[in-house]
């Protein structure tokens, strides 16, 4: 048996697959195996080659992080042909075998987001205030658990009044800088936007910006940038849902570690998100400059 544990991520060039992959890396490592990371760049097609690249190899294991969850089957179908095991790390799949999936608890972290957003309103007296969302892909579970728990908080808080949604498609801040321009001038008295990740959330402050709204306008987020403390404090941000990426890698690859020895892990894998705010992101940090940013523990 091959010892090395493959980690085939859907880019690798955003912060939040980076820190899975070094999850992933350490507990490879750890217990004694090599690691290789492979990017599908946000390719179906691309991931398909990385998969049949890593049963050329003979990999022990394959951690995936999909695409899509459409996407996902066809690579688990190939992956269970060469008798590779696999275990997933977010977004999931709509079919195939696995052995175990580690995901976030989107939905829930999304409506505890979406709460802090309609607390933020309701102390501005903004009570009439409606949003718009810049979502991830509507074809990923974890898109779905996302928006819906926004959604949710926002009617069960008192703002039924969801005024546009956009797909992100190459998940640049470019792209959601021109979603945000267009949703400005489109509904002038939008209170606030919820935009589902990461690097865009840096397009969505740059149209707020041009647009002399940054006073106007309330921005939460999914997935936490490095300067995640400054943009609280500055009330850039209201809140951000930060995922703990290190964790899920690492969570991922000891499930398949477990597997490989025998030993069967959880099915399912439940990583809980922490919603930062400017009250409580000083207590959080400690932990999460390792489970959300993958830094090493001082």
């Amino acid at each position: 048996m091959s010892a090395e544990i493959a980690y085939i991520t859907a880019k690798a060039d955003l912060p939040f697959w980076d820190t899975v992959g070094k999850g992933v890396k350490a507990v490879a490592e750890a217990n004694g195996y090599a690691f290789s990371e492979l990017d599908s760049k946000l390719s179906a097609e691309m991931q398909l080659n990385n998969v049949r690249q890593a049963i050329d190899r003979h990999v022990a294991g394959i951690v995936i992080s999909p695409t899509n969850s459409k996407s996902a089957e066809e690579a688990l179908t190939l992956a269970r042909r060469a008798g590779i095991p696999v275990a997933i790390a977010d977004i999931g799949t709509s079919g195939g075998d696995y052995v175990s999936f580690v995901k976030s608890d989107n939905y829930r972290g999304a409506y505890d987001v979406g709460a802090e957003l309609a607390k933020a309103l309701k102390a501005r007296n903004w009570s009439s205030g409606a949003y718009g969302m810049v979502t991830i892909e509507l074809s990923r579970k974890n898109g779905q658990d996302r928006t819906n728990g926004f959604r949710d908080a926002m009617k069960d808080a008192g703002f039924p009044r969801e005024i546009v949604l956009r797909q992100m498609k190459d998940y640049s801040a470019e792209e959601t800088y021109r979603y945000v321009k267009e949703m400005l001038a489109a509904h002038p008295m939008a209170r606030g936007f919820f935009i589902e990740t990461d690097q865009p959330v840096d397009g969505a402050m740059r149209a707020l910006r041009e647009a002399g709204k940054e006073k106007q306008v309330m921005l939460v987020s999914f997935d936490a940038m490095p300067d995640v403390v400054r943009l609280l404090k500055s009330d850039a941000l209201v809140a951000v849902g930060m995922q703990q990426p290190y964790l899920m890698g690492s969570s991922a690859a000891g499930a398949l570690v477990s597997h490989l020895h025998g030993r069967p892990p959880a099915k399912e894998i439940l990583v809980p998100i922490l919603v930062a705010t400017r009250r409580n992101v000083d207590q959080l940090m400690p932990v999460a400059s390792k489970t959300v940013f993958g830094k090493p523990l001082k």
